[in-house]
């Protein structure tokens, strides 16, 4: 069965009111419940405000605004961030305006340093994360039966070739030492959406490529003003458009083509 990526070319004027036709163009009703409690994973790649390093001001206002004008509760919305060896989650909220656009919204930020973690029994077969972590690891408790919305952008990473919907993720069900999995990061990513699989009744992202990161990302990067926003239910799909645009032949990315020959998603 074929995959759905929606891509619209935008423009400051109007990125707004485009996201909002980009998520009804992805029907994104038929994946994301508004009477389910939803994840809004916000992806921090730098406390500094830095085009296309971290889900940019625009991409989660439009995000939140369709949400709630189409009957989704307040209470119900979950944004989250983790942090990491080189990123705070309230300064990046802070420096990249997330929390005047939250509070605005009467949205709560959720930083996952702040959250009760917890041991789960996953059954999927990982590649690499027993080996990585044999005394196991740990996961946000609140993710477990939550619908999830990804808000990365298109940009280009220095370990995965890419980075978007899938390696998102990376921040969230991973604590800090994570990058002692950059390693394995390909088989890492596989096991993340294994991960998710079983956490997530559904899965959702909607990406900015406004501005798209060139070079050694994701932070070391030169922006590069495209003006596209994408959006998918199919995590490997959407990252796999991404790639292509960025110039890549998707299936030789070892994460997107193990991904799809493990019927993940689609990359081709």
């Amino acid at each position: 069965m074929a995959s759905k990526v929606v891509i619209i070319k935008t423009s400051p004027n109007t990125v707004l009111s485009d996201y909002r036709r980009l998520l009804h163009l992805a029907e994104y009703e038929n994946y994301i419940s508004k009477y389910k409690d939803t994840i809004l994973k916000l992806n921090l790649s730098w406390n500094k405000f830095f085009p296309a390093s971290n889900t940019p001001p625009w991409q989660l206002e439009a995000v939140i605004t369709t949400l709630l004008e189409d009957g989704f509760v307040k209470e119900k919305l979950f944004p989250v961030e983790n942090k990491t060896v080189v990123t705070d989650p309230i300064q990046g909220a802070k420096q990249n305006l997330w929390l005047p656009i939250l509070k605005r919204s009467g949205l709560r930020f959720f930083p996952l340093t702040d959250v009760e973690w917890t041991r789960y029994d996953f059954k999927s077969e990982f590649l690499k994360l027993n080996q990585i972590f044999p005394k196991g690891f740990e996961i946000p408790k609140m993710f477990i039966g939550k619908q999830i919305m990804h808000l990365p952008t298109v940009k280009t990473h220095g370990h995965s070739v890419t980075t978007g919907a899938i390696k998102n993720s990376f921040g969230g069900l991973l604590k800090e030492f994570r990058h002692y999995a950059h390693k394995y990061i390909h088989e890492v990513l596989v096991d993340l959406m294994l991960i998710q699989k079983e956490l997530h009744p559904s899965m959702f992202a909607v990406v900015d490529g406004t501005v798209c990161g060139d070079g050694a990302g994701p932070r070391t990067m030169t922006p590069v003003i495209k003006n596209y926003i994408l959006a998918s239910a199919d995590q490997v799909a959407i990252d796999a458009v991404a790639a292509k645009m960025m110039g890549f032949n998707p299936m030789e990315i070892p994460y997107l083509r193990m991904c799809h020959e493990r019927g993940l998603g689609k990359a081709d």
